[in-house]
């Protein structure tokens, strides 16, 4: 099913009322993200790893769209501790919309606060864990929405439950387009169980496609030469395409009315690299409900959070 041919950001339809996160929003596609969310009146709370960094993205913002309603949180999606923190001292007392658009690309090998190798744990992990915690929130809402954040690269991934973690060994890529097919998992396993609870709950996943932002050369990528440095920007000048571009697939999932949840977004051009958004419906991942049910279960056992309210839900069902 092809997206509206008349969509664009310019269509998007207010957004007033709406309490929005957007994690990572202190740059690239997470920046476009929250601004356009913003300036159609959304409330949007800038979820930043860095306080500094995302100070400077809040005075930005507040240049480019004056009247916005913006706030700043600070969450660190490599830290549990964090993660919990940032969903205990939440007062809005509901979110409508959480846009799960953080993440780590292509990293040397590291681990997280708690032990987990960096991409899954902070791309899949943080990721599931920050939803879980939040879901009182998103679901005291009328029409609560998840977007996350995958990647075109997920297409690639051969997916090895018995090695997310890096338990045998560690391979920059296998690491990143694995951690990028956890999370089209986790928002269909999402989607499926909400609707096994009866709850209004809408999960979407999307890929924004090749995209110029920092993620390949700033945070752990910084550290890793001239050369590589050079190199990457180059092609990522000549190969990606404008970061509001990038920022389509998740906008749309954030605010076209009547997308269905479970919903997985993508541009429609030639691998997915480029072009406007389109749901695709072929993906295996989507259909591959044993693995997303035994990674949800891997989920929360490493992590300790669990979605309770579903299962509450779920047994209240006639």
């Amino acid at each position: 099913m092809r997206n509206s041919p008349s969509w664009t950001m310019r269509t998007i339809p207010d957004q007033s009322g709406r309490v929005a996160v957007v994690t990572g929003a202190n740059s690239g596609i997470g920046y476009v993200t929250a601004r356009e969310l913003a300036r159609r009146r959304a409330h949007v709370v800038l979820a930043c790893r860095d306080p500094e960094r995302g100070q400077a993205a809040l005075a930005r913002m507040h240049s480019e769209v004056p009247d916005a309603h913006l706030e700043l949180r600070q969450v660190d999606l490599g830290s549990l501790t964090s993660i919990r923190t940032f969903a205990a001292e939440w007062d809005h007392g509901r979110l409508d919309l959480l846009i799960n658009n953080a993440g780590v690309a292509m990293v040397p090998f590291a681990l997280t606060t708690d032990g987990f190798e960096s991409q899954f744990g902070i791309n899949h992990l943080g990721t599931f864990a920050l939803t879980g915690l939040l879901l009182p929130e998103l679901l005291a809402a009328p029409e609560p929405r998840v977007v996350t954040v995958s990647s075109e690269g997920q297409r690639f991934a051969r997916f090895d439950l018995g090695n997310l973690n890096a338990e045998r060994r560690y391979r920059t890529a296998f690491a990143y387009v694995q951690s990028k097919r956890a999370n089209l998992y986790f928002a269909t396993e999402l989607q499926r169980r909400a609707d096994a609870a009866g709850l209004k709950l809408r999960s979407i996943a999307v890929a924004p496609g090749l995209t110029r932002t920092n993620v390949l050369t700033g945070g752990a990528n910084s550290g890793r030469g001239r050369l590589y440095a050079t190199v990457t920007r180059l092609l990522v000048r000549i190969a990606f395409r404008p970061t509001p571009e990038g920022a389509k697939t998740s906008l749309y999932a954030a605010t076209a009315p009547d997308l269905p949840g479970g919903s997985y977004i993508v541009p429609d051009g030639l691998l997915q690299l480029r072009g406007e958004p389109t749901r695709r419906t072929r993906e295996h991942a989507i259909h591959d409900t044993d693995t997303a049910n035994r990674l949800w279960h891997l989920s929360e056992h490493l992590t300790g959070v669990t979605y309770e309210l579903f299962t509450a839900a779920a047994t209240r069902q006639p």
